[in-house]
């Protein structure tokens, strides 16, 4: 029986939809799709894939043969062929729904939660899989530097996911993870985000509640014992969650034990183990994916020979290069204040005894609010000096809800730190011209492009 089908793709062009597209094509499907914005690497990549793409959207790309129609959730009513599809009564899912119907159904679901860390940690829980043999199915919402693409489909038991709580279409609101059909869950940590769709951190709480109800008796769960938001979800949960941490009262306790510029070796109930990342940060990500790779069956040997094999994520505290001058640039996809924070901290401690300059770029739905303004100064303070951007696209946000730029730099600078507001870009790169000298470090913080920036530092410092 030939179970290929035709699914046509409505902003096909996304980091997730788009590698979910290549995986989905490459098991025999055939996949259109249409976006605004159709240009490398992700055109490149699925252009590569045999899949055939359309710039603009229009209701003449949709396909007449399509057995379904799969609708990102950046597409909004208004659209061209969204209007044509519901005028035409054809049949759609969101990407999630999808997931769940052709790849997850059946097989064991490893769903990584979480404000921060999801990334990395789904990273390391695959590689972990895959280092010893399993072939697992994964979607990354990055791209790992142990793989060559962010997604793959495969007939192995295991699934590995990262799961978003950020909404799944213009037609369904709930977290796009409420899909996945969980047999592990990881709730890596739990703080406010997501402002232009959450209210408050009650809201962030209660999403997470409705993921934990959907794992079966028979699943784990394993969330941090150390930030009591996460630990407000014990009692909503009808499966006893496993607590995960460095404090005592962890049923799984993390203890740091050598921290040095290229690894950090950690210990979990005393097991040892050796993490080729620094920071803190990254080893209670890694602790989380031990705990489901020991659920998984994997034993604590296989595991220690596959954390030593882990090359990272891209944009994850990637160096790009050095200057002719000896100036160390950084890319890192941190936008949310603890990320930043936790961030600067691991940069101590890979570049001991080096000055850390923090370029940030406020472009998310959070950050260019004023929501957790507080929280950046903190985070901006860990740094020697900081420079932050421009608002991006500053219109979208009303004025009394923007982030107050000239004020983080006024209390960083209060706090003892240097701290300035550059306009754009060229401003910024004659701030540093002045103010970085060899053997400093520039860790550029922005969940976007930055105009090249990387680039422009590189040739221009």
């Amino acid at each position: 029986m030939d179970n290929r089908k035709h699914f046509h793709i409505i902003g096909i062009c996304g980091t997730a939809m788009g590698s979910a597209a290549a995986a989905l094509s490459k098991q025999g499907h055939k996949i259109t799709g249409s976006d605004a914005k159709v240009f490398p690497p992700m055109s490149t990549i699925l252009e590569e894939a045999g899949i055939e793409l359309m710039e603009g959207y229009k209701a003449e790309n949709l396909p007449a043969d399509a057995d379904l129609f799969v609708v990102g959730n950046a597409i909004s009513r208004g659209n061209e062929e969204v209007e044509a599809l519901l005028d035409n009564k054809l049949p759609y899912v969101s990407l999630p729904e999808l997931l769940r119907r052709e790849v997850i159904q059946g097989k064991r679901s490893f769903v990584v939660s979480g404000t921060h860390g999801k990334t990395t940690t789904t990273s390391i829980l695959t590689w972990l899989l895959e280092h010893n043999g399993k072939n697992p199915s994964y979607l990354i919402g990055g791209v790992p530097d142990n793989f060559a693409v962010g997604a793959r489909f495969t007939d192995s038991e295991f699934f590995v996911i990262e799961g978003d709580e950020y909404d799944t279409a213009f037609f369904d609101k709930r977290s796009k993870f409420i899909h996945y059909l969980p047999e592990a869950v990881i709730v890596n940590n739990m703080e406010f985000d997501h402002a232009d769709i959450f209210n408050s951190i009650d809201d962030i709480k209660r999403t997470f509640s409705h993921l934990l109800r959907t794992v079966p008796r028979n699943g784990k769960i394993f969330l941090n014992g150390d930030e009591q938001n996460c630990l407000d979800l014990v009692e909503k949960s009808p499966v006893k969650p496993e607590t995960v941490g460095v404090s005592e009262h962890n049923e799984h306790r993390i203890c740091v034990t050598a921290s040095e510029p290229d690894h950090t070796d950690f210990t979990i109930n005393g097991t040892t183990f050796r993490l080729p990342m620094v920071g803190e940060f990254n080893v209670r990500n890694a602790a989380m994916a031990i705990c489901v790779a020991r659920f998984a069956g994997l034993s604590d040997d296989e595991i220690r020979a596959g954390l030593l094999t882990f090359k990272g994520v891209k944009r994850r505290q990637t160096e790009r290069g050095t200057t002719a001058n000896g100036i160390t640039i950084i890319d890192d996809f941190g936008h949310h204040p603890t990320a930043i924070r936790e961030t600067l901290k691991g940069l101590k401690q890979a570049y001991p005894k080096r000055r850390l300059w923090a370029l940030f770029e406020p472009r998310s739905n959070t950050s260019r609010r004023n929501t957790l303004q507080g929280e950046l100064i903190e985070a901006l303070l860990e740094a020697d000096g900081s420079i932050i951007a421009a608002v991006n696209n500053p219109e979208k946000v009303p004025v009394e809800q923007r982030l107050d730029v000239d004020a983080v730099a006024a209390a960083v600078r209060a706090g003892g730190k240097e701290s300035y507001h550059e306009p754009d870009v060229a401003a910024i790169l004659e701030r540093l011209k002045k103010q970085a000298k060899s053997g400093d470090v520039v860790i550029v913080f922005s969940n976007g492009g930055f105009e090249g920036i990387h680039k422009k530092l590189l040739e221009q410092l």
